[in-house]
């Protein structure tokens, strides 16, 4: 099987058995995210639409060259795509749906095992597509670097980014207590995940620099925390030391 192949299979798996453990979720972990099933359907088609969209946007941001090569030829405006954008996108998405369906509650608790697993299974697939995904890292000299096909050793980004998400769940899990607030685990997924992409973005190839070093992608990041800035201070204590504080909104 390609690597080609190999990516299109792990990113099927990634949004099944993500769809899946939504499912189990939403019962289990996060029973207060939905009162209505109609409800589901909305935020649903918010999340889907919102981050086919904001997948893409984000690509054109991040390689813009790449993306508007022989254009007005939409090969390559369709060819990319990314999870911040996806991510980000389908936040606002969702935001929209709500208002629309008069959704008055959060709903981002729901979505938190579910985005981890998918996510893992995915970066599996980007891992073992290799020089063609495009998410590897800058060469490097230290032992774990990995050879995706072109003689140089790298970081393996996307391993990394699978260590941080296990390690980012469990530790929301582990304070699941102090993230009492409705929405707070999905605030904290988010919060930390971002943070985590604004530096790992500094060790691959920068696409196209803005600002003379900062990569597209790393703006975003940083437009996503600051839409977040308010509640930074209460979740990162919450999750450093397990005590529940006073909400503030976001």
């Amino acid at each position: 099987m390609s690597p080609i192949a190999q990516h299109t299979v792990f990113e099927m798996l990634a949004y099944a058995i993500g769809f899946r453990t939504f499912l189990w979720t939403r019962k289990r972990l996060a029973p207060d995210a939905f009162t209505h099933d109609d409800h589901v359907a909305w935020v649903g088609v918010g999340a889907i639409v919102g981050a086919a969209l904001g997948a893409k946007l984000a690509f054109w941001l991040d390689d813009p060259l790449a993306a508007f090569r022989d254009f007005p030829n939409l090969a390559h405006l369709i060819e990319g795509k990314s999870i911040v954008g996806a991510l980000l996108g389908g936040l606002l998405g969702v935001e929209l749906a709500k208002k629309i369906a008069c959704v008055q509650q959060s709903t981002g608790d729901a979505f938190v095992l579910p985005l981890t697993v998918g996510m893992c299974i995915g970066r599996i697939g980007c891992f073992l597509a290799g020089l063609s995904d495009h998410t590897y890292g800058n060469p490097t000299a230290l032992p774990w670097g990995v050879d995706f096909g072109d003689g140089i050793p790298r970081h393996p980004t996307q391993l990394y980014e699978i260590a941080f998400l296990l390690a980012q769940y469990a530790l929301i899990h582990i304070r699941r207590d102090a993230l009492a607030q409705s929405g707070d685990r999905f605030r904290a997924f988010m919060i930390g995940y971002l943070a985590f992409r604004l530096l790992v973005e500094s060790i691959k190839p920068l696409p196209y620099p803005y600002l003379g070093h900062i990569s597209g992608l790393q703006l975003l990041c940083a437009a996503g925390l600051l839409y977040y800035h308010r509640a930074i201070p209460r979740i990162a204590r919450a999750l450093l030391t397990g005590r529940r504080s006073a909400w503030v909104p976001r």
